[in-house]
């Protein structure tokens, strides 16, 4: 099966000047993905690869990173790079031919810390959401940057393989249990989808239908931690996976 792109990324590349392509520094081919690159090579977009998490990288992939550019190396956590990743962003906007305001979208998958590079650039900890911009589809958030630059925020992305349905589809019914299903974070993504408001209800968590956003609050409600300020992720995903299969959340 082909992957798809949604509509409301679709949309946010058509809407942006410049594309931030979010990927986890740790798994730079595993994040990137075809379909939307090749729409944004289409449309003859601007991009700039956004590799986050590089604090969790000892030796990086030189083979994969050589084959991206522009990019910047940034830490949410640790705030490295959010100079360079601003000063780009500029640099780039004084290269489009066109008059202010810019709009830079941001598309990623699920879990590369795709809302955390957003805090990082505006420069607060957690941006709150506005109306849409007029002209885009629900779900899309307009967020300034600047008088001149605004941020389109897309819904994270996945591609709709055979494979991954079969993943998905095993961890749903308890053949895959929460405790060895491989990717935990991409599998409540997906289930977020099938089964919307599901889990934000039964957790109490304010999410809009973001699996990223729920399992980093869970885990801070769980105190699901690595260290202080490090939320554990994984932990915090399988045991949405877990209430699931044991069937405590109900739909």
């Amino acid at each position: 099966m082909k992957s798809k792109i949604s509509d409301a990324v679709t949309k946010v590349i058509s809407g942006s000047d410049l594309v931030l392509c979010v990927l986890d520094a740790r798994y730079i081919y595993d994040t990137r993905n075809a379909p939307i690159e090749n729409k944004i090579k289409e449309q003859n977009k601007k991009v700039l690869y956004v590799l986050n998490k590089a604090d969790l990288v000892q030796n990086i992939d030189q083979k994969e990173l050589n084959k991206l550019y522009p990019r910047v190396l940034v830490s949410c956590l640790t705030r490295k790079g959010v100079n360079e990743l601003r000063s780009r962003i500029k640099i780039i906007c004084r290269t489009i031919s066109k008059e202010p305001p810019f709009y830079i979208g941001v598309v990623g998958y699920p879990n590369t810390g795709k809302s955390s590079v957003i805090n990082l650039i505006i420069g607060r900890k957690d941006v709150a959401k506005t109306s849409p911009q007029s002209g885009f589809t629900k779900g899309i958030q307009s967020l300034k940057l600047s008088d001149e630059i605004y941020l389109l925020d897309s819904p994270g992305i996945i591609p709709e393989s055979e494979r991954f349905s079969e993943i998905t589809k095993l961890a749903k019914i308890g053949v895959k249990t929460f405790d060895n299903v491989q990717d935990p974070d991409m599998v409540v993504y997906e289930l977020m989808k099938l089964n919307p408001g599901v889990f934000e209800k039964f957790y109490g968590i304010d999410a809009k239908g973001d699996s990223e956003k729920l399992i980093d609050e869970l885990g801070k409600k769980r105190n699901l931690l690595l260290t202080r300020y490090r939320i554990d992720t994984d932990r915090a995903a399988r045991m949405i996976l877990r209430d699931w299969q044991k069937g405590l959340i109900k739909v």
